[in-house]
């Protein structure tokens, strides 16, 4: 999985960025600290996993992992290349999933390019340049269709039918993620890497004070979070500041840090929650002396499919799936005690997998 940070400059993108990843990207009271994106690949906390590795001490222990990308600040304009623009709005078509970051502040001693917090101003600065740059590469995909379809291809014809009930749904301001077009219609305009297509979620960075004091009593939050709700997208109230901080202590003590704060986890254990859920994600998992090892997959993946995650020859010879639910596993303690009981099930090809399924395929090719 890949998300894109994105955001106005001075938001606190890379303030965010360098407490999720600990990987140090420059941060500066000036837009376009930010030259090159910045990429850091962090391991998805799993506690699952974690039992599993003190259970068989393999030779390797494989987290899932997400990869982060910091993109530098966007400006209006940017669609017609201000700022840094261009370049930057290509980066962000590479990522599954976009994180928005989105002042919830005031601070006159950090510079904001528009002159002042206004958190529902900035999101439609920056949904518009996306939305303008979707409408050129659109308008490019309907010429191409036409000329395609001048010798009467019907195929081509409704592609450029399609295109055009979604430019004119841009033309309004409105992302293509909203747009309500027939199945097969949303199967062909997937195909075209839009920008507004991608699902997002508004990372609401607020100061210390406001965070401590509880976020739902902050207006810019809830701003965002009314926002949120009408398109359907998700919003993670969070104060980077504070996960920096958190960022930089030792293991030990960053759960006594938070229970202090009064926060149950982390802002990257409630990120990686909003992107699985965003994108319909689980976690099946695999066990052994060899290696323990997170796969991650969409929600509704059958048994032969999530096998071919790990080899083609997996899917393509596949035989069976023995699996066992994690929670039992972990009440019977051992894979044996949990055979004794009848809880490893024998599961075939149309076998849904669930998160948390502890696997181990048959196959033969």
């Amino acid at each position: 999985m890949k998300l894109g940070i994105v955001g106005l400059p001075n938001v606190g993108k890379s303030t965010l960025f360098n407490a999720i990843t600990n990987a140090g990207a420059e941060s500066a009271n000036y837009p376009f600290c930010t030259i090159d994106p910045n990429v850091g690949v962090v391991a998805v906390p799993d506690e699952r996993l974690d039992f599993l590795r003190d259970l068989y001490s393999p030779k390797k222990y494989t987290p899932a992992v997400i990869e982060f990308v910091d993109i530098a600040g966007l400006v209006r304009g940017a669609s017609k290349g201000e700022g840094l623009g261009n370049k930057f709005l290509s980066n962000i078509r590479a990522t599954d999933a976009v994180v928005h970051v989105v002042r919830c502040f005031d601070d006159a001693d950090v510079v904001h390019v528009e002159g002042g917090a206004d958190p529902l101003r900035d999101i439609e600065i920056i949904n518009i340049e996306l939305i303008m740059a979707d409408m050129e590469m659109v308008e490019r995909r309907i010429d191409k269709a036409k000329k395609a379809g001048k010798g009467g291809d019907k195929k081509f014809l409704h592609e450029a039918e399609v295109f055009e009930g979604l430019l004119a749904h841009l033309n309004d301001g409105k992302a293509a993620r909203s747009y309500d077009g027939a199945p097969e219609d949303m199967e062909l305009i997937a195909t075209s890497e839009l920008l507004s297509l991608k699902p997002v979620i508004y990372a609401a960075n607020m100061d210390e004070k406001s965070f401590a004091a509880g976020y739902e009593k902050n207006a810019y939050y809830q701003t965002v979070k009314t926002y949120a709700d009408g398109e359907e997208s998700q919003v993670l109230p969070i104060c980077a500041k504070t996960e920096q901080e958190i960022a930089e202590l030792p293991d030990e003590d960053k759960q006594l840090f938070l229970e202090e704060l009064g926060i149950r986890e982390s802002g990257l254990d409630r990120l990686i929650k909003c992107s699985y859920s965003l994108l319909g994600l689980i976690s099946f998992l695999t066990a052994g002396s060899d290696e323990v090892r997170a796969w991650t997959i969409r929600r509704g993946t059958k048994a032969p499919q999530a096998a071919g995650k790990i080899h083609s020859d997996f899917e393509r010879g596949f035989i069976r799936a023995e699996v066992v639910a994690f929670d039992d596993l972990k009440a019977c303690g051992t894979m044996a005690v949990a055979r004794e009981r009848g809880l490893i099930r024998s599961e075939g090809k149309e076998y849904v997998m669930k998160d948390g399924d502890v696997v181990t395929y048959r196959f033969n090719v």
